[in-house]
């Protein structure tokens, strides 16, 4: 379109009429989607390939069950200091490099773990496969990280939320496909070569993918306002930012502890139910359950949430919802022949808990606005990380051995588990996060106003009242 020499905008209004029109998007931004989103899927199987089994494995190498734990406890530790590295690299370096290295260390992770079947003569057998889980465990906080940066880098305003949700519920799926496949590999301990290098697979595939079809880590032209000015705070600055910022530090703790909460419950889901008489298979059908019912209401509630902005309420609400079903499962895990219920329960706190954590990721954008979102998703997950460090190692803790007759399932060589009080305690640590939550966080929509306030500096710029009129050829001297 040209507009008369006599209604062109001047300086100041071509720049913002420019701004508008060059908005765009490209199909190529599905790709980028699909490789982080198998990125995600892959290492969370890595992550979660040991628990389903934890019995068998700690059989096998002769470890103890506090042994085995660490070995999901590790993606914990490691991911709390290498978390802040993570928020610099994806507001610095940028989400391609970020990507890349992610997929490379998730790669090596998982082939590291098969070295004492590979290599024989191998004394410790425990220190390769904390090491290659360690290596997994750096990998976990890039890509955790960077659905919230592609979805305000690649996605326009109308599917922001939507990517989002891909992206974080490609985890959840990984931890699925751990909680179904590794049973269903490992029926004996002979088995555990197997499944091990099967867990390779998906990492090579992705690291490959990675590697090959991510070009760059920024479109050419940005999809709406706010990707301009994406990373537009420091590091430093960034994080000062959201320590200052009293809506965002409420909801980092209270959204970090239903992560630490939600990481303990799929870790040690197993060793609480095996105690009851129920088999490995079953408490991989209540595992599958959690996440099956968690990527439908993510599903759902996401595209609700992307017409309807209404951010802070669905939070809110979820989290409440998920503190009841959280009491439910205290109570009837610990009760033997419960397979229906158990079953609607891990349906129903999936429903409700995972469904809130991609929008709770762009709640924490909303909040954060100026700050990148690489710091703003990240901070959040470090500090979830670090909660659930100290929340899997309350529960372990407070686990006695049973000295009554037992119909216990575990096979770990060792005495049954009570996990009464384990379980009352995460049920109340959920509820007080969602009390706390409800009570106290209260915010604006920041980046939503800025883009508004954008759209309409950009169409006032527009008006003939505030364009520049270049004077009429005829009336030139």
């Amino acid at each position: 379109m040209v507009l008369p020499a006599g209604d062109r905008p001047g300086a100041d209004a071509t720049q913002a009429l420019s701004a508008l029109w060059d908005y765009r998007v490209y199909a190529r931004r599905w790709v980028f989607l699909l490789v982080l989103s198998l990125l995600s899927f892959s290492n969370a199987t890595l992550w979660l390939s040991f628990a389903p089994v934890a019995d068998m494995i700690a059989h096998h190498f002769l470890l103890s069950t506090e042994q085995i734990n660490w070995l999901s406890r590790v993606y914990f530790v490691a991911s709390i200091p290498s978390g802040v590295v993570a928020i610099w690299v994806l507001d610095s370096v940028g989400l391609r490099w970020a990507t890349i290295v992610c997929a490379w260390l998730n790669f090596a992770g998982s082939v590291f773990r098969t070295l004492p079947f590979m290599v024989g003569g191998i004394q410790d057998p425990f220190a390769f496969l904390m090491g290659g889980q360690s290596l997994c465990a750096l990998a976990q906080t890039l890509v955790v990280f960077s659905p919230a940066k592609l979805a305000a880098l690649w996605f326009p305003e109308h599917q922001r939320a939507t990517a989002n949700m891909i992206g974080t519920m490609s985890n959840p799926l990984g931890i699925l496909v751990a909680n179904l496949l590794s049973p269903a590999l490992v029926k004996k301990e002979e088995d555990i070569p197997l499944m091990l290098g099967i867990y390779i697979i998906p990492a090579g595939i992705t690291c490959l993918l990675a590697t090959a079809c991510l070009l760059e880590s920024v479109p050419p032209t940005p999809p709406s306002a706010r990707a301009i000015h994406s990373a537009s705070e420091k590091f430093l600055d960034g994080l000062k930012l959201l320590l200052c910022n009293r809506a965002y530090v409420v909801l980092a703790v209270c959204f970090g502890g239903g992560i630490g909460i939600f990481s303990s419950f799929s870790a040690l889901l197993e060793q609480v139910l095996c105690v009851r008489g129920y088999s490995n298979e079953f408490i991989g059908l209540c595992g599958a359950l959690f996440i099956v019912f968690g990527v439908l209401g993510a599903l759902v509630l996401s595209l609700y949430v992307d017409r309807t902005k209404l951010f802070t309420e669905a939070v809110k609400i979820g989290f409440c919802l998920t503190s009841v079903v959280c009491v439910a499962f205290a109570l009837v895990s610990q009760l033997q022949g419960q397979t229906l219920a158990l079953a609607a329960i891990c349906s129903l706190l999936g429903l409700f808990g995972f469904a809130v954590a991609p929008i709770a990721m762009e709640l924490a954008v909303e909040c954060s606005f100026p700050v990148g979102e690489g710091a703003a998703a990240g901070l959040i997950f470090v500090l979830g990380q670090a909660e659930g460090v100290l929340i899997m190692v309350l529960l372990t803790a407070l686990t006695v051995r049973r000295a009554e007759p037992s119909v216990s399932t575990c096979q770990d060589g060792q005495g049954p588990l009570d996990w009464r009080v384990s379980m009352l305690l995460m049920a109340g640590l959920c509820t007080l996060f969602s009390c706390f939550l409800v009570l106290f966080f209260h915010t604006p929509y920041r980046r939503l106003q800025a883009e508004a306030s954008a759209s309409c500096s950009i169409q006032e710029d527009m008006s003939p009242a505030t364009v520049d009129r270049e004077p009429h050829p005829a009336a030139t001297p």
